[in-house]
């Protein structure tokens, strides 16, 4: 494959894998609704750091060492226990949550950004795709060198930064019309969405 292609493929590939229902998404959606469009962007920043790291670790050999059933088995597990102690932490702060459009601090920024990482490194199946199918792209895309991985990964985030940011723009349009118990039920749905996440890959992990 040349340069084009490979930035095709991977954008291609990544933007079908963020269009399916998952923890960040559910983020995407109740940060969009509370702090506005900037949620959207500073989530895949954060998730974006984090794939960083993965691609430079897989491209040093680390594939090799932990693409085995006992690792992955684990990395389930411990992703699964994360995302559903994040689920339910988000259910049990659902009565004090408030709904103020003011404009967010850094603070809560930076929270964006970091819970980009934390929810990406807590699910499964992140690590799983880039043990398997990432793994692959990446050296299919080395055959060309430094320029054919970064061909391959500015292909990769483009497609998640494209589709989040769209849910993103689009959910902070219409937040004002958004009543305070539309947004608890959002949030209770997303936290559902995590838990079950979180059961659904520890529940896999004993298959």
């Amino acid at each position: 494959m040349g340069y084009i292609s490979i930035f095709l493929v991977s954008f291609a590939i990544a933007f079908s894998g963020a269009l399916a229902p998952g923890p960040l998404l559910a983020a995407v959606i109740s940060g969009s609704l509370k702090s506005g469009f900037r949620a959207g962007p500073l989530l895949i920043a954060g998730h974006a750091l984090l794939e960083i790291v993965m691609v430079a670790l897989l491209v040093l050999g680390l594939g090799r060492f932990i693409n085995t059933p006992p690792v992955i088995k684990a990395i389930s597990l411990a992703g699964a226990a994360i995302l559903v102690y994040f689920g339910i932490g988000l259910l049990r702060r659902l009565p004090s949550i408030s709904l103020d459009f003011s404009a967010g601090s850094a603070g809560r920024d930076a929270g964006f950004f970091l819970q980009g990482i934390t929810l990406s490194l807590a699910n499964p199946y992140w690590a799983v795709w880039w043990l398997t199918i990432g793994l692959g792209l990446l050296l299919s895309a080395g055959r060309l060198g430094l320029p054919g991985l970064l061909f391959f990964f500015t292909g990769h985030i483009l497609a998640d930064l494209a589709w989040y940011s769209f849910v993103s723009f689009s959910l902070s349009r219409g937040r004002r019309f958004v009543s305070l118990k539309v947004y608890r039920s959002i949030l209770a749905a997303c936290a559902a969405v995590v838990i079950s996440f979180g059961l659904y890959f520890g529940f896999k992990a004993f298959l």
